[in-house]
């Protein structure tokens, strides 16, 4: 079943955070597994800074859960950072800031100007290490839990920034796990993301032509190829809303879907529009999920809001 939501503040900031775990909170009925957050904060990677843009951000985990149980994690996981930071040292690669919210979980904040593909590549060659999102706007967390529990662990709440997109996973085809929890980003490309409520019926057959000209998959998941397919298209040349529309035409199935990137939201539904969607537009924030439910839980007052048509594209921009 899954629920999926989003929202975006144009022409300010505010607490993402905390608006992003009310709405996820309200959903978890419909995916007890996992949740996840992709939060944009503007400038979080530090755009306005002395090394001319090139700081970003990247989250990354080196272990899954099931490793916890491993006698000897603690030390594995101690030495697969340790390699990390010895092959981020070796590309020239100058670490800024350093967290670690869970055991398996890091936060690097980063300067660098070279080969993000090269940078990505190295991380992943460590033994079970993992890159959720590298960005200069976007932050990506996942779990297991519900989103007051992600959102404790992580220290979400607080986070401040113009948009965001998370999702609650009922799992129905591939693991439960953080590998297989949504949202995805798009690998190595900055700041794309992409939540997913559906199935995707042709999810091989592109799968298979991406990897062919180079894209790399983590994880079974059908939402995951949505967000590769975005990025695919925008670095062909498309904008935003022109590879959404495209998407339409070319993916099957049932689906609705939010991605998100530096800037900007967008919504998309298949012709059959068979999986549900909620929107609530003002003039300066525009709310999306799976229920009303989740839209009103960060507004006391009364909202009037509709459901998105069957095929239809929207795109926002912060």
């Amino acid at each position: 079943m899954c629920g999926i939501a989003g929202l975006i503040h144009r022409g300010k900031t505010s607490d993402i955070g905390s608006e992003m775990t009310s709405m996820l909170q309200s959903l978890k009925h419909r995916g007890p597994d996992s949740t996840g957050f992709a939060l944009y904060g503007r400038g979080s990677g530090g755009n306005d800074n002395d090394d001319g843009g090139n700081q970003h951000v990247m989250r990354f985990k080196v272990a899954e859960q099931e490793e916890m149980r491993d006698i000897d994690i603690r030390v594995k996981m101690r030495a697969r950072i340790d390699d990390v930071d010895a092959r981020l040292e070796k590309l020239g690669v100058r670490v800024l800031d350093k967290a670690q919210p869970t055991e398996y979980s890091l936060r690097y904040a980063f300067a660098y100007d070279g080969d993000m593909r090269a940078l990505a590549a190295q991380v992943e060659a460590v033994d079970s290490a993992e890159i959720l999102s590298i960005g200069r706007a976007l932050e990506l967390i996942k779990d297991m839990g519900d989103a007051g529990t992600v959102a404790a662990d992580y220290g979400i709440p607080g986070f401040t920034g113009t948009h965001a997109i998370g999702h609650t996973r009922m799992a129905t085809e591939s693991d439960v796990d953080i590998r297989s929890a949504h949202p995805y980003w798009a690998y190595p490309f900055n700041d794309i993301s992409v939540v997913h409520n559906g199935q995707l019926t042709n999810y091989w057959t592109f799968r298979r032509e991406m990897e062919r000209i180079g894209h790399r998959f983590v994880s079974d998941c059908d939402s995951e190829l949505i967000a590769v397919y975005i990025a695919e298209r925008i670095q062909r040349g498309d904008d935003l809303e022109a590879a959404m529309h495209r998407s339409i035409d070319e993916l099957d199935g049932v689906f609705t879907y939010l991605v998100a990137t530096g800037d900007q939201l967008g919504m998309a539904k298949d012709v059959m529009a068979a999986k549900p969607m909620v929107l609530y537009e003002s003039g300066d924030f525009i709310g999306l999920a799976s229920e009303e439910v989740a839209i009103r839980s960060i507004f006391p007052n009364e909202i009037e809001t509709w459901d998105p048509y069957e095929g239809e594209v929207k795109v926002w921009r912060a």
